[in-house]
């Protein structure tokens, strides 16, 4: 490390901190270090060669992209990142787009997502957390970063959320208490025979009025006080959201009924009327609206949530020779951590001593518990059954795999789909043009309404303004995908990016690959058939003697089979390997030989009592071996690698679909095309190389259409990245898995017809959402307006404007939690 000046000027009052790629030694740190005092407004430099970071000292106002590109023009590059922020504020879809143009403008910046639900924005580029969060407060809104690696984040936000929903809850009910004697004063006047002459025998209109007054200035400045605090300011910027809509339209109400109550004679003959119970009962439904929204998104996230749950909050360590309880964030790597029977497992790691069966559906989506023992890998979250266990933690906090499922629902449930863009443009624009919309309102009531006009142009802008709230546009996408991406996580499918879940309702093909995706993955031996005279446990028990000095795949096969078996495999001794025959050595005195048949035809046997098993097994895909003993006849084998128990039922599904099957695989083609034959594929390619899949799916793409490729392995990584979709086995490799878009977490094919179901239903939802919004919108603003009126004598009142506005984000909420719901496929 080294340093620039030793001394550092006041007026250096800003420290940033850069990470640089690229660097190899002192002599590259001298050039970095050199470029950035070049830089005007740049005091103390230190670039650390360690951790390929460089740290300033810089004047304010001093931009970071000149930074930049001054390392940049040294030859190194500023990696890009993503950086995450927590957002409050944000009620509607034209908060979101102004938080994204604001973001959008920061220099650096490359790509953008801000989510409704989540209220959350997700920033890449080289721009740091501190500007990004400085450009969203000047948009009026609040704004943190994110601590990727808090594990109990979530938890957090959770609690924060229950907060805001006892907040609404109280403020709705506080609201309603109130706006109900005002709406029964004046609204009970209009809808119920002779109240009206009550109130004017009893305490008089006047006195009615002032009791109105007062109760609503209450709710105005009580409950009503969030919609003034968000929507006055963001008016002034001439950005006006939906606070703005119900602040303008509200205050419009109640400074109306302000003057007819205290100063009559300012308004014209024949419009003296109050409205108090418009803006105590319209805040009183969009609290409700709000409160209901809030409680809708609890669920959408109940996903994540559940999943934070299965964190152990605190583990059993051994250290200084005793056994204490610390919490979980405590745990570094390498501790050894004890758990007992019905406990869950703290983090990930490799037990080092005890014997248990552990219950891991949590990860794997599968119910039987699997069996741990010494050098088992664990995983935390999940449960331990009836032993107990030491293990050594490998993985904590951020690291293990359960905060990195997390993490990839979350960020999965905050992106942003092809199908939002549209949304995105519509919104920026709605509100500008809802309020040029009720002024216009106004304006042509006031001039050629019927008397009183002023009255009715007041009632109709007002309406528009209410009606006309983007609510339920902001929440039909983010929803959807929340509860979609949450669902599928709960049955073992993990969306990594959220494109995915569009696209892949396109896919009209499913390439897979076939070792490790249709099948285990690793040969067994499947078939030892013995010819009279020899006892097939003594058979197997020689071959396995004589091909356990053997490495090929094919002889470990056999030898794990005979050990499975408990058999006890005898000594070998005068080993010999055939090159293109076979394998021979003398076992128990008698001499074995081990190989294909034209091996037995060169030892003069004949292999015919073998026939018909043989063409069985050339017709299942499988190369058949024979045994000699003592140069008899005694043996036919076959080993291969069996198709997993789900793959028949998994094709199935995706016949089932409408889609297309088809294997791309680089084992030879007959035994392609016989496991092809077993499963109902459509079409195969066979004997490929890695570069020849990704020939394969441009090819399948050009015939078909949309292509999701299924792959496990180091070489599928290719074709995974290619693919429209690449879906990777999560017992896979890391390679494939991180060239995919979506992560099988079973190892289950089972895994592909549900996500590519639930992708269609997940779209559709999103579909009936936005066409619910837009056309709701759509339609009630010419209503509210008061084009029904000429014709049939109807106008919307801003009381039923508010209530069908909180009934259309109710709506698409409710909607996207039917999604909850989605059931796994079957095989018909």
């Amino acid at each position: 490390m080294t340093s620039g000046q030793s001394a550092t000027p006041a007026h250096f009052a800003e420290s940033v901190s850069i990470p640089i790629e690229g660097m190899t030694c002192a002599s590259c740190v001298g050039r970095v270090e050199a470029a950035l005092r070049k830089v005007e407004g740049v005091g103390e430099v230190v670039v650390n060669l360690a951790t390929e970071r460089a740290d300033l000292q810089v004047a304010p106002g001093t931009r970071r992209q000149l930074l930049i590109d001054a390392i940049e023009k040294t030859g190194f590059d500023v990696p890009a990142s993503t950086v995450e922020l927590d957002i409050e504020g944000m009620t509607c879809a034209s908060c979101v787009g102004r938080v994204e143009a604001a973001l959008r403008k920061v220099e650096g910046v490359s790509d953008v997502t801000v989510n409704l639900t989540t209220e959350r924005a997700t920033v890449h580029g080289v721009a740091d957390s501190a500007t990004l969060v400085a450009a969203v407060e000047k948009t009026g809104f609040d704004a943190k970063p994110v601590d990727a690696t808090a594990s109990t984040d979530m938890l957090d936000v959770v609690a924060k959320k229950d907060v805001e929903r006892g907040e609404l809850k109280r403020d709705f009910f506080l609201a309603l208490a109130l706006a109900l004697p005002v709406f029964i004063l004046e609204m009970g006047s209009h809808m119920v025979p002779g109240v009206h002459a009550l109130i004017e025998r009893t305490i008089g209109v006047q006195t009615s009025w002032l009791l109105q007054f007062v109760l609503t200035t209450l709710v105005l400045i009580f409950p009503g006080r969030r919609f003034y605090q968000k929507g006055l300011p963001a008016l002034f910027r001439l950005a006006p959201d939906m606070n703005s809509l119900v602040a303008v339209g509200t205050l419009a109400a109640y400074g109306y009924s302000l003057v007819a109550t205290f100063a009559p004679g300012l308004l014209p003959a024949g419009t003296v009327n109050v409205y108090y119970e418009a803006a105590a009962v319209i805040v009183a439904l969009i609290l409700l609206g709000r409160f209901l929204e809030a409680r809708a998104k609890g669920r959408t996230s109940a996903a994540i949530q559940r999943l934070v749950g299965l964190q152990a909050k605190t583990a059993r360590v051994r250290r200084d020779g005793a056994v204490v309880e610390i919490p979980i964030a405590d745990v570094v790597a390498g501790d050894l951590i004890d758990v007992r029977p019905g406990e869950r497992v703290p983090v990930d790691g490799e037990v080092t001593e005890g014997e248990s069966y552990v219950d891991e559906s949590m990860i794997s989506g599968e119910p039987v518990p699997v069996a741990k023992a010494a050098g088992a890998e664990v995983v935390g979250g999940t449960v331990n059954q009836t032993g107990a266990f030491t293990f050594r933690a490998t993985a904590v906090g951020g690291q293990t795999v359960l905060a990195q499922i997390i993490r990839m629902v979350e960020q999965a449930q905050g992106s942003k789909l092809p199908i939002q863009a549209m949304v995105d443009k519509v919104t920026m624009w709605f509100v500008p043009a809802v309020m040029l919309a009720a002024l216009l309102t106004f304006l042509v009531w006031l001039i050629w309404g019927p008397s009183p006009a002023l009255t009715f142009a007041l009632v109709n802008a007002v309406s528009v303004l209410i009606i006309a709230c983007p609510c339920a546009m902001g929440l039909a996408t983010p929803t959807s995908i929340m509860v979609g991406t949450g669902r599928a996580a709960e049955m073992g499918v993990l969306f990594r990016k959220g494109e995915a879940l569009q696209r892949l309702r396109d896919a009209q093909v499913v390439a897979v690959d076939k070792t490790g995706t249709l099948t285990e993955g690793r040969p067994e031996l499947t078939d030892l058939d013995v010819t009279q005279g020899f006892e097939r446990a003594e058979v197997l028990a020689r071959i396995a003697a004589v091909e356990a000095r053997s490495e090929h795949p094919i002889a470990r096969a056999i030898v794990q089979a005979a050990q499975s078996e408990g058999l006890e495999i005898p000594e070998v001794i005068d080993f010999e390997s055939i090159t293109g025959f076979g394998v021979r050595a003398q076992v128990q005195g008698e001499r074995i030989e081990v190989g294909a048949d034209r091996y037995m035809r060169e030892l003069g046997l004949d292999v015919s009592p073998f026939a018909s098993t043989a063409h069985r097994l050339g017709e299942e895909g499988k190369s058949p071996l024979y045994a000699a003993i003592g140069g008899r006849l005694a043996a036919i084998v076959a080993v291969a690698d069996p198709i997993k128990e789900s793959t028949p039922a998994a094709i199935a599904a995706l016949h089932a679909l409408g889609l297309k099957v088809a294997m791309i695989t680089g084992d030879n083609q007959r035994t392609a095309q016989a496991i092809a034959k077993r499963l109902g594929i459509d079409e195969v390619v066979a004997e490929v190389l890695p570069g020849g899949k990704v020939d394969a799916v441009r090819r399948l793409r050009g015939e078909h259409g949309a292509v999701a490729f299924v792959g496990d392995g180091i070489n599928d990584a290719p074709a995974l990245a290619e693919s429209d979709v690449g879906l990777a086995i999560g017992t896979g490799t890391d390679i494939a898995i991180e060239a995919a878009d979506v992560v099988l977490m079973s190892g289950n094919l089972q895994g592909v017809p549900n996500a590519i179901a639930l992708s269609r239903a997940t779209i559709g939802n999103i579909r009936q959402n936005l066409f619910w919004a837009f056309v709701y919108n759509t339609a009630l603003i010419p209503v509210a307006a008061g084009v029904l009126y000429p014709a049939w004598g109807v106008l919307l009142s801003p009381i039923f404007a508010a209530g069908a506005m909180a009934l259309s984000s109710v709506f698409v909420l409710g909607n996207a939690l039917r999604l909850r719901r989605f059931e796994t496929q079957g095989a018909a």
